[in-house]
């Protein structure tokens, strides 16, 4: 049994045909077919079963695979662990984040940070919230940036800053003219919001109640580009993380107003798996998050 094996195993379990894992292994259908056997036969059961075309997993099968998850889990993370230690200023920090975080502080976070550190490499993910969590609890990530206390037991958060959200309207909107509303004063109006699931449809939904109303749904979408779009097409008014400074364009003729009935804002952290020891690279870059956003910070553009 060797970890190259355990990888193609992983592979056709997870749905790859045994041809297609044979060229990611360099070795032929042929060979790779016959190792599968021999770890069947070192294992003492049968672990996968041909349907269709593919080979999928048996009962004895799925509880190899969580061990074999694990192993290779802590294989990688072995190696990286070494390799950082070796060279600790150029290992891969991986970091996953909200997509409206994307333009503005993770570029200046992942900026900051290299320009001490200009050889450490990222990988990056973008995802909506539950899906960080999940990248979290896969350890398919080192940290993510998420909105507010993902709340979950085996997951430590901390406060970066707190990011300010405005009523976004179109320019044509009878409350375009002004700089600060009431956001019960749109309570009748159809609300551009995300899909459930994402963090600011939930803090949407949240300020609503508090200024004494749920909102009206007139459209839904996956990112915030496509709200900004849909409101400047005069279809609704939305929650909007942007600066109320952002210049209206032929594109987005928005205005963005002040919120001052309710606390038209959103917490932003860091988020990391407790019982997990972070690589030496992630965890500088976690304590670089934390001091770059110590001070009050300022409003994104």
């Amino acid at each position: 049994m060797d970890l190259q094996v355990l990888r193609s195993f992983q592979a056709v379990a997870e749905g790859m045909t045994v041809t297609e894992a044979a060229a990611q292994a360099r070795v032929t259908q042929p060979a790779l077919s016959r190792a599968l056997r021999r770890l069947e036969e070192e294992v003492g059961a049968e672990l996968l079963q041909r349907v269709g075309r593919l080979l999928r997993p048996t009962p004895a099968g799925r509880v190899f695979k969580e061990y074999v998850d694990a192993t290779l889990d802590s294989y990688d993370r072995g190696r990286q662990a070494v390799a950082e230690v070796v060279d600790p200023e150029a290992g891969v920090v991986s970091l996953a984040f909200l997509h409206t975080l994307g333009t503005w502080l993770v570029p200046k976070l992942v900026t900051g940070f290299r320009r001490t550190l200009p050889h450490v490499r990222f990988e990056l993910h973008q995802h909506e919230e539950n899906g960080l969590v999940q990248h979290l609890l896969d350890a398919t990530a080192d940290l993510v940036i998420t909105s507010g206390d993902p709340g979950h037991p085996l997951i430590t958060w901390r406060r970066l800053l707190v990011e300010p959200l405005w009523l976004a309207v179109p320019t044509g909107h009878r409350l375009a003219g002004r700089g600060r509303v009431r956001l019960a004063e749109v309570a009748e109006e159809p609300f551009i919001l995300l899909k459930p699931g994402y963090g600011l449809r939930s803090v949407t939904e949240t300020l609503c109640r508090e200024a004494g109303f749920t909102p009206l749904v007139g459209f839904e979408g996956e990112e915030v580009h496509t709200l900004r779009g849909l409101v400047a097409a005069g279809l609704g008014v939305s929650l909007i993380p942007s600066s109320p400074d952002t210049a209206a364009t032929p594109d987005f003729p928005i205005r963005y107003l002040e919120i001052t009935d309710v606390h038209g804002a959103r917490d932003i952290g860091i988020a990391r798996l407790t019982g997990r020891t972070l690589p030496p690279v992630s965890r500088r870059f976690m304590d670089h998050a934390l001091r770059a956003t110590a001070a009050p910070a300022a409003e994104p553009g």
